[in-house]
């Protein structure tokens, strides 16, 4: 019989916590050459707790607290509590429309004093133990609807909050539980149906609706007339066909205008539209008050829903291929980026190292996911190999958002880097995000319910 050991580092995955270590390391880094400056008094302004690199030290300290904490726990904490953590969570999220802080028109934050606590990123931590212990239950057919149902309510029910309180890039995270439901075993149909819906937004962004529409009423005919022949032998292939059509129409027609109009932010919808060089066509009067935070003095006034993502690709491109060097980039030194130690945190790895910095952090983070996915597949208990799963396809939406805001090529919806952004929630999540996941693999051989 397997015996548990609860001892510090028998059994835990210590190349998982050294990948960790050193990327959030090289995060302390970049955020030190962010905000440091000439004339600072190092040792004295580090303990004093006062710049962000020196708080994002103290979070860390606290962090390494939590883990140890964490794998010194009981497993079967984890698959007992779930339940209870994910109440907690959605109580946390409601809670913030009462005691919540205004954070750039985002009412997400509780003011603890020392830190402002962000449920919707503390939630995906519940929300991950929460879908794992629905899954891993004995009487969890995911072949059936009604089962496919409840995780997704359970997903996704986070979503609803968050966007009301105007953090949907966060919202958006929350898909990422639809890799752990491929995994186990959710029809390959809803996922080609949700990328084709994907496919139809971005599609969208480039033409009117009522062009759209007009061309998926053609290619419908089209394609009823080809298949009359098979149409007349199976009268069910025009209803799916006229089906698809209806549900594509009211997409464009009725779900897109309702997403640009009544969820996402006007700023962030001006955001999206920039990137293909459209303004905004669905400008509605009741967010008109929802407005972008003020850029710096640097920015003109015709561009500031493009300064942040301008001075970001100056600052990466101007790095070159071995960087400028540490604390010697002029854009990072010139606060020119905003937002640098959060969300444009990448920036200054592209500064300071070049693109080899940045290959080289890349890579770590390949590593980490990749570990993860190996860790997933030696599980013999469905609860962790879940909870394994909903980790990396978090981690990896975080990391390939953030880094294709940063270049460009996705619109800036306030999605942190794992383990590098400054940030109490956002480190601490992450941490006790992944240390769950090391402890319930020190006990891979139990089977977890």
């Amino acid at each position: 019989m397997y015996q548990r050991d609860n001892s510090i580092g028998k059994g835990k995955d210590w190349i998982l916590i050294w990948l960790y270590v050193i990327i959030v390391i090289i995060g302390l880094v970049c955020i030190f050459s962010v905000e440091y400056k000439s004339n600072d008094d190092f040792f004295r302004s580090l303990f004093a707790f006062k710049k962000t690199y020196s708080k994002q030290f103290l979070f860390f300290g606290i962090s390494l607290v939590l883990a140890t904490f964490i794998l010194l726990t009981d497993s079967k904490f984890f698959t007992a509590t779930p339940n209870l953590l994910y109440i907690i969570g959605i109580l946390l999220m409601m809670a913030t429309f009462v005691v919540g802080k205004n954070v750039n028109g985002s009412k997400s934050w509780i003011p603890l004093g020392f830190m402002n606590l962000q449920p919707v990123e503390l939630c995906k931590i519940f929300t991950a133990l929460a879908l794992a212990k629905y899954l891993a239950r004995n009487d969890t057919d995911f072949t059936k609807p009604r089962s496919q149902l409840i995780a997704a309510g359970i997903a996704f029910l986070p979503i609803v909050f968050s966007i009301l309180q105007n953090e949907t890039g966060l919202a958006l995270v929350y898909f990422s539980f639809l890799l752990p439901m491929y995994r186990e075993g959710l029809p390959p149909g809803y996922l080609i149906s949700g990328a084709s819906l994907g496919v139809l937004l971005v599609v969208t962004l480039l033409f009117p609706p009522k062009t759209l529409i007009i061309a998926l009423s053609v290619i419908a005919g089209i394609t009823i007339y080809f298949m009359k022949r098979k149409i007349k032998r199976n009268k069910g292939l025009l209803v799916v066909i006229l089906g698809i059509w209806l549900a594509a129409t009211l997409f464009v027609g009725v779900a897109v205008p309702f997403l640009f109009r009544h969820v996402f932010q006007k700023y962030q919808a001006d955001r999206i539209f920039s990137m293909v060089g459209r303004d905004n066509p669905f400008v509605d009067a009741s967010t008109a008050t929802i407005t972008a935070p003020e850029p710096t003095a640097k920015a003109g006034k015709d561009d500031k829903e493009n300064y942040n993502v301008k001075q970001s690709k100056i600052a990466i491109g101007s790095g070159g291929f071995f960087g400028k060097g540490f604390l010697k980039g002029t854009q990072t030194q010139g606060d020119f980026v905003p937002e640098q130690n959060t969300d444009f945190i990448f920036t200054s790895v592209g500064e300071n190292f070049g693109f080899v910095g940045c290959f080289i952090l890349m890579l770590l983070y390949f590593g980490l996911m990749l570990r993860i996915v190996y860790i997933a597949e030696r599980q013999r208990s469905t609860f962790s190999r879940v909870y394994a799963y909903s980790v990396v396809g978090i981690l990896f939406f975080h990391i390939s958002i953030n880094i294709c805001m940063t270049i460009g090529l996705a619109p800036v919806i306030g999605i942190t880097l794992p383990f590098m952004s400054y940030g109490g929630s956002s480190l601490l999540t992450f941490t006790i995000l992944l240390f769950i996941l090391i402890r319930l693999d020190a006990d891979r051989q139990m089977v977890l319910r």
